[in-house]
């Protein structure tokens, strides 16, 4: 929060977002940002069923547990046996804080987990002009290599490694604490927006499936209608 120029700390309500491509920057307000069209569905749109081999790991981003209705477990643990017996994955789309998000709907063990996914247009391509040029690998020099990859080999286990500088961070933390250092949150900043509004997932993912029955019936009905009007004709 201090300015580049004369070095003065800038007070929060003069900070604006800005948008800066290569020669141009636009300041856009928080005036700017409330005037888009807020998405407000509570829908969740079943786009297609992909295979799951399919769904890049390099587009995944924050992913949500999906927590069955006590009441009636019936309908989830159906929607993730079928997903886990076809080998598939539900890509959909929904809106998560005034935002239309894309998903991977996919089982993990017992669980159905909502994973966002990257835009297309936000993931790069990787366009390395080394890789183009021929490389010559013996098998001597392979031999070697698989042998090294064979001595570090194990199963993964995300609970044998520990984030070191989150422990050094949060002893510096206490250290501060300690010494007189903090001061009360509440005094100093302004009270946090609320949070965004909770949705049952599950309950918004049984109303698109519904709703696509019923258009894809209705399809049907008219089809039928549009033949017996010719026959009559």
């Amino acid at each position: 929060r201090v300015c580049e120029i004369c070095g003065q700390t800038v007070a929060y309500s003069e900070i604006d977002r800005a948008y800066q491509d290569e020669s141009q920057t636009v300041v856009l307000t928080k005036e700017d940002l409330e005037s888009l069209p807020a998405e407000r569905s509570r829908e969740i749109d079943v786009v297609e069923f992909v295979p799951s081999d399919q769904v890049d790991l390099l587009t995944l981003d924050k992913a949500y547990y999906l927590e069955p209705d006590s009441k009636s477990p019936k309908a989830y643990v159906l929607l993730r046996k079928t997903l886990e017996a076809t080998d598939r994955t539900a890509i959909v789309r929904f809106t998560l804080r005034q935002k239309t998000r894309l998903a991977a709907l996919r089982v993990r063990g017992d669980v159905l987990v909502l994973q966002t996914l990257l835009w297309a247009d936000e993931v790069r391509e990787a366009d390395f002009p080394a890789l183009q040029e021929e490389v010559t690998v013996s098998d001597k020099e392979l031999e070697l290599s698989a042998s090294l990859v064979d001595g570090f080999s194990a199963n993964f286990d995300p609970s044998a490694f520990v984030d070191e500088y989150q422990v050094e961070l949060r002893t510096l933390i206490d250290a501060k604490i300690e010494k007189g250092e903090a001061f009360e949150t509440e005094e100093t900043f302004a009270p946090a927006e609320k949070g965004g509004e909770v949705i049952d997932l599950m309950e918004a993912l049984r109303a698109s499936v519904e709703k696509s029955k019923a258009a894809r019936a209705a399809a049907s009905d008219k089809g039928d209608a549009d033949g017996a009007a010719r026959d009559a004709g």
